[in-house]
C-alpha cells in the first residue's frame, strides 16, 4: 500500500488566504481575503493576520490571527454550536465564552462562570471542557477541575451548579493531566496524569497516568477492557491532549521527563510504557510513539485533528508541531516546525468549525515571559509548499 493518502489535498484549512497569494507569503506584503462564512451565519469581523511563521518541515507555512488577548493560563477551548467556544482558564476557574460575536479587535469575550471548589496550584486549576455532542438540546458542558482532594470530573449547564460525575483520581502540584472530550462513539474520554508517583501510571486499579472512557453520566462505558472500570488505556506520564483523526483513530500527546515527548496512537487496552520505558522502546509489552522530540523542543499539551493533519502545541518548545497522516495511522514525512518563538509558550489546539485552528498561549502560567497582550488566543491556517495546505 502506498505510504501517500489517497485523498485530495486539504481544503478547509485556506479560509483566511486567498489563493493567489499562498506562494508570496514570505516575499511580498499580500493582503489576506475575508475568511469564509462560518456554518453558523455571517463571517466574524477579523482583525488583520500578524506576520507569518517562517516555513517549517515538509514546506508548511502558517499565518496566525490573534482572536482575542488578556487571557490568563487559557487551558482549554471546546466550540459551540454557534461557533463561539467555551475557554477555560486555569488559575481563576472560570470558563469564558469567545465569539461568535466580534468587535473592531477580535472576538468578544466574556466570562459566563467560575467553577466553585478550583483548588489552583501548580499544574492543577480548572483544566479541560468538553461540549455535549447535544448541546443544542440538553445545554450540557463538562469540565475537569482539582479540588483540594482531588482531580475530578463533572458536568453542568452555564450558570447551574456543577455535579460532580467521576471523581478521585489523583493529583498534585504536578502531573494532573486534564484533556477531555467526547469520542467518535459518543463516550467522554478523560486524559490523567501520574501525580508524580510513578507506580499510578502501571496500576489498573488507579486512575492515575490512564486515559479513561465514561458515559456522560460517569459511569464505565461499555466496551472497556477491564470490566467495570473506565480504564481505556494505561503507562501514560501525563496526558493533557487528544484527539480523533478522519478514520477515527485516537492519538494524544504525551509529555516525558527529561528525553523523549510523545504522540501515541491510543488503542483499547494499550499500555503505553510509563514509567518502564520513555520514548520509543520496542518493547513488545509496550507500544511505541508514532514519533517523539526532545523535550527542550516539545513539551505540548494541546493536540487537535484536522482531516489528515495533526497538530500539537508547545509549551517548553514554544512552537506548533504539525504532523501529516498516511492513511494507516503513521506519519507521512517528518514533523512540521510552525510559530516557533513568534508567541511564547503554546498550549490548547483545536480545530474550529471552519477548518482553521485555534490555539492558545500560555505565558501568565509561571514559566513564561508574558507580553502586554498575553495571554492571546489566535486563529492558524496554513499555505503552501509539498506538505502545506492551499
Amino acid at each position: 500500500m502506498s505510504a501517500r493518502p489517497p485523498y485530495p489535498r486539504i481544503r478547509r484549512l485556506r479560509v483566511a488566504l486567498a489563493a493567489s497569494c499562498a506562494a508570496l507569503l514570505f516575499t511580498a506584503g499580500c493582503s489576506f481575503g475575508e475568511p469564509e462564512p462560518d456554518p453558523a451565519g455571517e463571517p466574524p469581523n477579523l482583525p488583520t493576520p500578524s506576520a507569518s511563521a517562517g516555513p517549517g518541515g515538509a514546506g508548511q507555512q502558517a499565518v496566525a490571527t490573534v482572536l482575542a488577548k488578556g487571557l490568563r493560563v487559557p487551558w482549554a477551548i471546546a466550540f459551540l454550536p454557534d461557533g463561539g467556544a467555551l475557554v477555560t482558564e486555569r488559575d481563576n476557574g472560570r470558563i469564558l465564552q469567545v465569539g461568535p460575536e466580534s468587535g473592531p479587535d477580535g472576538l468578544r469575550v466574556r466570562p459566563v462562570q467560575t467553577i466553585p471548589d478550583v483548588a489552583a496550584a501548580g499544574e492543577g486549576g480548572l483544566l479541560g471542557i468538553a461540549v455535549s455532542p447535544a448541546y443544542a438540546r440538553d445545554r450540557t458542558v463538562f469540565v475537569y477541575y482539582t479540588t483540594e482532594q482531588d482531580n475530578r470530573v463533572a458536568r453542568l449547564q452555564l450558570g447551574g451548579q456543577p455535579t460532580p460525575i467521576l471523581t478521585g483520581i489523583p493529583k498534585a502540584n504536578v502531573h494532573n493531566g486534564g484533556g477531555l472530550g467526547f469520542g467518535p462513539d459518543g463516550q467522554l474520554y478523560v486524559s490523567t496524569g501520574d501525580a508524580g508517583e510513578r507506580p499510578n501510571s502501571q496500576d489498573v486499579k488507579s486512575l492515575g497516568g490512564k486515559i479513561l472512557r465514561i458515559t456522560p453520566d460517569g459511569k464505565p462505558a461499555a466496551g472497556n477492557p477491564y470490566p467495570n472500570s473506565p480504564v481505556w488505556s494505561v503507562g501514560h506520564r501525563n496526558v493533557q491532549g487528544f484527539a480523533w483523526d478522519a478514520a477515527k483513530r485516537m492519538y494524544a500527546v504525551e509529555f516525558g521527563q527529561n528525553t523523549w515527548d510523545e504522540i501515541n496512537q491510543i488503542t483499547k487496552g494499550g499500555n503505553y510504557g510509563w514509567p518502564e520505558v520513555e520514548g520509543k522502546a520496542d518493547d513488545k509489552r509496550f507500544t511505541d510513539p508514532i514519533t517523539q522530540w526532545g523535550t527542550s523542543d516539545a513539551s505540548c499539551s494541546g493536540l487537535a485533528a484536522v482531516d489528515r493533519l495533526l497538530a500539537t502545541g508547545c509549551l517548553r518548545g514554544k512552537r506548533l508541531w504539525v504532523m501529516e497522516l498516511t492513511d494507516t495511522g503513521t506519519l507521512l514525512g517528518q514533523p512540521s516546525e510552525l510559530l516557533t518563538n513568534r508567541y511564547g509558550r503554546l498550549r490548547a489546539v483545536a480545530a474550529a468549525p471552519d477548518g482553521s485552528l485555534w490555539v492558545s498561549t500560555s505565558n501568565h502560567d509561571g514559566r513564561g515571559n508574558p507580553a502586554g497582550d498575553d495571554d492571546r488566543l489566535l486563529r492558524v491556517v496554513f499555505a503552501g509548499g509539498d506538505g502545506g495546505r492551499s
